[in-house]
């Protein structure tokens, strides 16, 4: 009796063997045992090393038990394991007090190692629930979160007290250890719930205004604006109201031209009573030549478009081979799918560039994944990405798939390639990334560009809307923008998914999405903010305001002078955003922030910064084409115009619209129609207004 006792007694003990993959690993994470600054460092801390936040089991289970002859675990006094003692500090531990002695988590270990300290690798965790994911609140308000994982036995249990709870902005959203959220500040804010590789973005909105608003009756164009002006109401924000003709005028110009309107069409669409004429402006810009070559030029910069030393043919097929793709209307995917499979003469065949934007089978994973997929898969070069789902296997995996790329001037596929995988010390697999392995011998570029267009796979998709709108709104919904991944949610995550979903359903075409975002209400919105959203940064209840780029400021200021920019051996007139070389000597520009495309430039359409502060008050740029005798001041001056039409002229060539009574009298009053100081007061008047920020940006 008393042996079939025991026999029962050591099933039911099987049965609940404790599983060190998904019990002791969660114990080491929510501790802090693997993280960076502690024993999931690229050393490690006092000779133990552990993959950063659990990411690789099987490491930490032989770092742990098998280390230093077994020393970290006693089998025979699991009680005295240094595994145990340190952390609960019975014996000195640099890193503290980390476990309760007596607690529930220190009782797991203990119990582990009683039983053996071995890896059953029982289960597996395939999914989490957190609840409630997205919640309204209240300042000073209180709220659990519960968090509930599921195993792929079909088992699943409440794991709040193992998992990881960060803020984002601690300051807005306190978080305890255990789940409590408690809320300090107005706005929609994101914390992030974490248990082993499984993250989960929780939104939490307070509204910003006290009193609740209706918003029945604001401009609703398309879905677009259902979208913004529902977040708005959960906010209790108003948005402005719409910017003026001018206004809207010179913004789409810019934004999709990257050219100033002249002063005939500001004139001739300020007059036109057509209410229609908005629409019909934003139709004839996109299928414009300024158009291709704008956005061929915000492509380029995407892609890091550039001459390689002592070569600058393949820049150039590079450059023109995507503005024929804006052309003729190529679908994004296909222009994609054309560059990752591209081989051949990169002076001949303008997409096999795509692989001489970098050197090394790693790089042009990066490059690749950063660029097409708003993915920085960088961070899965030493070890598991600690804050998406990208592991080692799938940063070295596509990198052996560029392996095989020879990067020369022919890029051609060679038969064999390999990058060493830094965990096993051998050549890596192939693989698509988060997907599976590619058949040895296989060009994985195929299964590549299959996967990374399939209608399924959202990341291409998000990644292009989510730039488009980034060019257009002056923010990405997700920022920065090639740092898609689920701990770095969207402003707007319903908004995001059904633009790509858009995206994909019109056949990844730019133009369709281009012009779904300019034809609503909330991108011809007024920049002017109100006493109630003037701290909105973020969630578009007016415009936000977007610094000119270097190329289109250099633009800009010679078509209000009218004197033309010259640019190395280029013709006079050339544009800067034609320039196919961010090398092409032209110190202005540098001056004025251009990218030199050596890395990525996502955040670079930003403005020069001080440089280009101090490059406009006192450079020869600027004061040059102001005196000049060929200008338009010059000119204007020459011809007898009174100050009226010369500011009345400079504000329509400059802002597109005229000067208000206040800013005409103001001028009138400072210059005059007569007197021996007038021209250099003039001249004052056109230099302030080329520095003013309503010229330098577009609000």
């Amino acid at each position: 009796m008393t042996q079939l006792v025991l026999v029962a007694a050591l099933s039911i003990a099987a049965d609940l063997a404790v599983d060190f993959d998904t019990e002791i690993v969660p114990i080491l994470t929510k501790a802090g045992c693997n993280a960076a600054a502690c024993h999931g460092a690229a050393a490690g801390r006092g000779g133990l090393k552990l993959s950063l936040f659990g990411g690789d089991p099987a490491w930490d289970h032989a770092a742990i038990v098998h280390q230093l002859e077994g020393r970290r675990v006693n089998l025979v006094r699991p009680a005295e394991s240094l595994i145990l003692a340190k952390p609960t500090e019975q014996i000195i531990h640099e890193g503290g007090y980390r476990l309760e002695h007596d607690g529930v988590q220190a009782g797991t270990l203990l119990r582990w190692i009683t039983e053996g300290a071995g890896r059953r690798q029982a289960r597996r965790c395939t999914t989490i629930d957190v609840v409630p994911q997205r919640f309204d609140a209240a300042v000073d308000s209180r709220h659990q979160l519960a968090v509930r994982a599921h195993y792929d036995d079909g088992t699943s249990e409440d794991v709040s007290s193992l998992a990881v709870y960060t803020s984002t902005d601690p300051a807005a959203v306190e978080v305890s250890p255990t789940g409590e959220l408690t809320v300090r500040r107005r706005g929609r804010h994101a914390l992030i719930v974490s248990y082993l590789s499984h993250v989960l973005p929780i939104q939490v909105t307070v509204p910003l205004a006290a009193e609740p608003v209706s918003l029945a009756d604001h401009p609703c164009r398309n879905w677009i604006d259902d979208q913004i002006l529902a977040t708005l109401t959960a906010l209790h924000l108003v948005p402005s109201p719409p910017a003026d003709d001018g206004q809207q005028l010179r913004r789409v110009h810019l934004d999709l031209t990257g050219r100033l309107p002249t002063i005939d069409q500001t004139r001739r669409y300020l007059a036109d009573p057509d209410p229609e004429k908005y629409g019909k402006l934003v139709d004839r810009l996109l299928v414009s030549e300024a158009f291709v070559e704008y956005w061929t030029y915000r492509l380029a910069t995407l892609l890091r478009v550039r001459s390689q030393p002592n070569d600058a043919h393949g820049a150039l097929a590079f450059h023109t081979w995507l503005a024929r793709q804006l052309r003729d209307d190529v679908p994004w995917s296909r222009t994609a799918a054309s560059m990752v499979l591209a081989a051949g003469d990169t002076h001949q065949n303008g997409p096999a560039n795509f692989y001489r934007i970098v050197r090394g089978a790693r790089e042009q994973a990066e490059y690749t994944t950063e660029s097409l997929l708003g993915v920085r898969l960088r961070c899965a070069n030493c070890h598991n990405h600690p804050l998406d789902r990208w592991t080692q296997d799938d940063y070295h995996g596509l990198a052996a798939i560029f392996a095989r790329v020879e990067q020369g001037r022919v890029v051609r596929i060679r038969d064999r390639g390999d990058v060493i995988h830094p965990a096993t010390g051998d050549p890596a697999r192939p693989r698509i990334p988060g997907v599976r392995f590619v058949d040895a011998g296989d060009d994985g570029r195929q299964a590549l560009v299959d996967w990374m267009i399939d209608p399924e796979n959202p990341l291409f998709a998000k990644a292009m809307v989510n730039r488009i709108w980034k060019a257009l709104m002056g923010r990405g919904l997700i920022e920065p923008s090639d740092d898609l991944r689920a701990t770095n949610p969207a402003t707007h995550p319903a908004l995001l998914d059904r633009l790509a979903e858009d995206f994909v359903a019109h056949d990844f075409q730019l133009r369709h999405t281009v012009r779904l975002i300019v034809t609503s209400a909330a991108y011809v919105r007024s920049h002017v903010a109100s006493a109630a959203n003037r701290h909105d940064d973020r969630f578009y209840s007016h415009a936000l305001t977007k610094p000119l780029a270097a190329e289109v400021l250099a633009d800009a200021i010679a078509d209000v002078t009218g004197v033309p920019n010259r640019y190395a051996s280029y013709p006079e007139g050339t544009r800067a955003i034609q320039l196919h070389d961010p090398r092409t000597a032209a110190p202005a520009l540098d001056l004025l922030g251009r990218c030199s495309r050596e890395a990525s430039c996502e955040a670079r359409f930003s403005g020069g910064g001080l440089a280009a502060q101090l490059h406009l008050l006192n450079g020869d740029f600027l004061n040059a084409k102001i005196d000049a005798p060929a200008g338009r001041l010059q000119r204007m001056i020459e011809a007898g115009a009174s100050t009226a039409e010369v500011i009345d002229t400079c504000y329509l060539a400059a802002l597109a619209r005229r000067p208000n009574r206040a800013e005409a009298e103001y001028w009138a009053a400072e210059i005059g129609d007569q007197g021996p100081q007038r021209r250099e007061k003039l001249e004052d008047f056109l230099w302030s207004l080329l520095n003013d920020p309503g010229f330098t940006t577009n609000p």
